[in-house]
């Protein structure tokens, strides 16, 4: 039992890892902008196009390879993705024009999207009910330190080098995660590619049916977007409302990844006890409390050291609705998990990122952000709480 767990943790550690790819391909260059931009005799603003288009091409890449995974076999299309993802990195570093800069990014988050989205369906290949809700927890825990150590690394890397140093670091990151996989994960057969005469389209009706699964797609892609809206306007609201110092932001913006860590460690103490969708439930309605706090501490000019505590409460209660919501949601795919998957990730990124970016076009100020958070939240807990909590069965 014991080695059991351990070759669990050490799963979880790998698919981790390669989950981290997309943090650190988001976060790790962020410093560098003004250097790439002055290489390349542009402004800063066109060099952020660089990140909509990632996260834009991510869903693609997940949305094209989650049915190749059931189709072909998870090795296959997750190891061809960190390829694509490696390659591009390297490629970056020598490019000198932004067109070819941002045409490398497409190919870097397509592989990246290949590589990632076969994760929950390896999850679900292997794993089911609470011990499936554990894992994802596992992974999510290991996931959360990537983006709060990603920044600081560009950073590093910049007082050594130059901002080429960045991507071929992050090519260097690949050929580890490719060598972890082939030696841990893909050492044996451990995949099911099903051979069925079905096209893509047919595959994702097949997900889309089953309804009690959407639910559970939409609870994340939404308590996703309140995080995402977060992230979008931290700066402002920190920064430009609040007149914080960047250090002193910075250390606003790593609470809520210390909380994200605690919450996570306890969803899987509660895994012993409650079902997963019940602790969703509590976490995703605890997220809708941190708003109500935001909106009332706005209202009357509370301290700022109130706000942080419920902004951090709002955020920090994702480490342990993400694990949840894809342990919630995956569990009804025994058969075409990487379509599945797919759909899952490509719902969440495409639909958080149209809500940000909406968002940007409305006259910023600290109640319209906290709002747009609570329409969210709002939609969240209706969506979990509408409906019985179930056993959930394999229905296709």
């Amino acid at each position: 039992m014991e080695d059991n767990q351990k070759s669990h943790v050490g799963i979880a550690a790998v698919l981790a890892f390669v989950m981290a790819l997309g943090p650190f391909a988001l976060d790790t260059y962020l410093p560098a902008f003004p250097f790439i931009a002055e290489t390349m005799n542009t402004s800063v603003h066109q060099v952020s196009l660089s990140i909509s288009l990632y996260v834009f091409v991510l869903a693609i890449g997940q949305l094209s390879g989650g049915p190749l995974s059931d189709y072909l076999g998870r090795s296959k299309v997750m190891l061809t993705g960190i390829t694509i993802f490696g390659i591009a990195s390297i490629l970056l570093a020598f490019s000198t024009s932004l067109p070819e800069f941002l045409i490398l990014r497409i190919l870097q988050a397509f592989g990246g999207g290949w590589a990632t989205v076969t994760i929950p369906a390896l999850v679900r290949d292997r794993l089911s009910g609470v011990e499936a809700a554990k894992f994802f927890s596992l992974i999510g825990l290991l996931m959360i330190l990537a983006p709060a150590v990603a920044p600081n690394i560009g950073s590093l890397l910049l007082t050594i080098f130059h901002w080429e140093a960045i991507f071929v670091f992050l090519a260097i990151y690949s050929v580890v995660a490719l060598i972890l996989l082939k030696t841990l994960i893909f050492k044996e057969s451990s995949v099911r590619p099903t051979k069925e005469n079905i096209s893509v389209w047919q595959r994702y009706k097949i997900v889309l049916s089953i309804r009690p699964a959407m639910r559970f797609m939409l609870t994340g892609t939404f308590a996703f977007s309140v995080m995402l809206l977060f992230i979008t306007h931290a700066s402002f609201i920190y920064q430009n409302h609040f007149g914080v110092t960047p250090t002193v932001f910075s250390l606003f913006f790593s609470a809520n990844v210390v909380l994200m860590l605690i919450f996570n460690l306890a969803n899987r103490r509660l895994l012993e006890h409650y079902a997963s969708e019940q602790i969703l439930r509590w976490f995703v309605l605890l997220q809708g409390i941190g708003i109500l706090l935001l909106i009332l501490f706005t209202l009357i000019n509370a301290d700022l050291s109130l706000f942080v505590m419920a902004m951090v409460l709002t955020i920090g209660s994702m480490g342990a609705v993400f694990p949840n919501v894809q342990a919630c949601y995956m569990e009804f795919f025994s058969k075409n998990g990487g379509t599945a998957a797919a759909l899952l990730g490509a719902t969440q990124f495409s639909i958080a990122g149209i809500i940000a970016t909406l968002s940007t076009l409305m006259p910023e100020s600290l109640i319209s952000i906290i709002l747009s958070q609570a329409v969210c939240s709002l939609i969240c807990i209706t969506l979990i709480w509408s409906g019985k909590i179930r056993k959930v069965s394999d229905n296709n």
